[in-house]
C-alpha cells in the first residue's frame, strides 16, 4: 500500500510540474531571454516607468526583459521642482535607486519643456511675467540642481524637449520659454547641464520626426548648435507611432537624414497604436467604442513592430538604445490620446504581462 501511495504521490508531483512547466511556457518568455538579451549586441532597450510600477509584478517584467529606464513623469519640472524653493525628489529618487540596485541605465526626462512647467517659473511675485534675465537665471538653477544630484546615476539627458514647431512656417515653438527667452535658452540649457555633469550624454528630443518638413527644422537647429559649440551630444526620434505609419520608406528616409547631424539617435518614446494614427486630442466618437484587440490590430501591429526593428537593426552604427513608453498594455498614455478613454494596445506585453505576437517579430531575427 505505501508503495502505490508514493506512486500516486510521485504521479501527482510530475503532473503538477509539467502543468506549471506548460503554465510558464504560455505566460513567460520561454528561455528566459529578455528583449536586452535578444539586442545585447546592437544597443540598450529601455522602457519608461513611474514609482508605482516597480512596486508592483510589473517590476519583475522590467528587470527581466529591459536595461535602460527613463522616469515617464517624475523628472519633468511640474513634478519635481513644483515651488521655487521646493523640490520633491522622493520619485525621482525612488527610480534612480530602483535603476542602481539592478545595474540598469537610467536616462533623465526632461530638463526643460513647455508642458508640465510649473506655473510659477514664469511669474514673478505680483503675477507678472518675469523678465528674460530671470527666467534664464531660474532655468539655470534648476538644471544645475537636478542634473548634480542624479550625476553618475543618470547617463543621459533630454535636455530640451519639443521646441521645434508643428507648424508650416513657424520654426520654434511659441512658448512662453521662448517668447520670454528667444531661442537662446535652448543653448543656454545644454551649457548648464553639461556644466553640472561633464560625463553624461545630452539629448535634443522630439515627435513628429518622420515629417520631412519638422525633421529639417530640427536638423537645422541641431547643426546650429554643433556649429556653436554647444555641448550636444545626441537627438532623441520619440517614435509615437501607429500601424498606418510610418511607412518603410518613411522610416529609412528618417533616419538616414539624421544620420547626417552625425550625432547618436534613440528611439526614446517608442510604442504603436492599434488606431489609425491622429496628432491632436478629439471628443469621443461613435466608431471609438470599438477597442477590442481584434485579430486585424494584432496582424497590423506584428508587421509595423517587425518593420521598425529591422530598419533600428540596420542603423544599429547610430541608433544607441530604443525605450518603450511604458511597460505593458495594463497602462499607456494612449488609453487617453487622442480619446480619453478609448483603450489601446500599443506595447509588446498585454494587460497579464504576458508577450504578445508582436514580440516574437520583434527578436526573431
Amino acid at each position: 500500500m505505501k508503495y502505490f501511495h508514493y506512486a500516486a504521490i510521485a504521479l501527482t508531483v510530475i503532473t503538477a510540474n509539467f502543468c506549471c512547466a506548460a503554465y510558464l511556457k504560455q505566460s513567460a518568455v520561454p528561455d528566459t531571454q529578455g528583449l536586452k538579451d535578444y539586442y545585447k549586441d546592437y544597443f540598450p532597450i529601455g522602457v519608461a516607468v513611474s514609482p508605482r510600477a516597480l512596486h508592483t509584478d510589473e517590476a519583475g517584467l522590467v528587470t527581466s526583459q529591459f536595461n535602460s529606464m527613463t522616469p515617464e513623469n517624475a523628472m519633468k519640472m511640474g513634478v519635481i521642482h513644483p515651488g521655487e524653493h521646493q523640490y520633491n525628489w522622493r520619485d525621482a529618487d525612488s527610480i534612480a535607486a530602483f535603476a542602481r540596485r539592478n545595474n540598469m541605465k537610467l536616462r533623465g526626462h526632461t530638463l526643460v519643456w513647455h508642458s508640465q512647467a510649473p506655473g510659477w517659473i514664469f511669474k514673478d511675485d505680483n503675477g507678472q511675467e518675469v523678465s528674460k534675465e530671470v527666467l534664464l537665471q531660474r532655468l539655470k538653477e534648476h538644471i544645475t540642481t537636478v542634473v548634480t544630484r542624479y550625476k553618475g546615476t543618470v547617463y543621459a539627458w533630454d535636455v530640451a524637449n519639443e521646441v521645434v514647431s508643428d507648424r508650416k512656417g513657424e520654426f520654434y515653438r511659441n512658448s512662453p520659454w521662448y517668447r520670454i527667452c528667444g531661442e537662446e535658452f535652448i543653448e543656454k540649457a545644454f551649457r548648464w547641464a553639461h556644466e553640472a555633469d561633464p560625463q553624461a550624454l545630452l539629448f535634443y528630443n522630439d515627435y513628429n520626426e518622420i515629417s520631412a518638413e519638422k525633421r529639417e527644422k530640427i536638423i537645422r537647429m541641431v547643426k546650429g548648435l554643433i556649429s556653436k559649440g554647444v555641448p550636444i551630444h545626441g537627438v532623441g526620434l520619440q517614435g509615437h507611432w501607429a500601424i498606418n505609419e510610418p511607412s518603410r520608406a518613411q522610416l529609412e528616409k528618417t533616419m538616414e537624414d539624421f544620420t547626417t547631424t552625425g550625432l547618436k539617435l534613440q528611439v526614446t518614446e517608442l510604442d504603436i497604436s492599434v488606431y489609425p494614427k491622429e496628432h491632436e486630442m478629439r471628443a469621443r466618437q461613435a466608431g471609438d467604442s470599438a477597442t477590442a484587440f481584434t485579430a486585424e490590430k494584432e496582424q497590423r501591429q506584428i508587421e509595423q513592430f517587425k518593420m521598425c526593428f529591422e530598419v533600428f537593426r540596420k542603423y544599429r552604427h547610430a541608433l544607441t538604445g530604443v525605450t518603450f513608453w511604458n511597460i505593458s498594455d495594463r497602462y499607456s498614455w494612449l488609453d487617453n490620446f487622442p480619446v480619453r478613454g478609448r483603450k489601446d494596445y500599443p506595447l509588446l506585453f498585454d494587460k497579464e504581462l504576458h508577450p504578445k505576437k508582436a514580440f516574437w517579430s520583434v527578436v526573431q531575427f
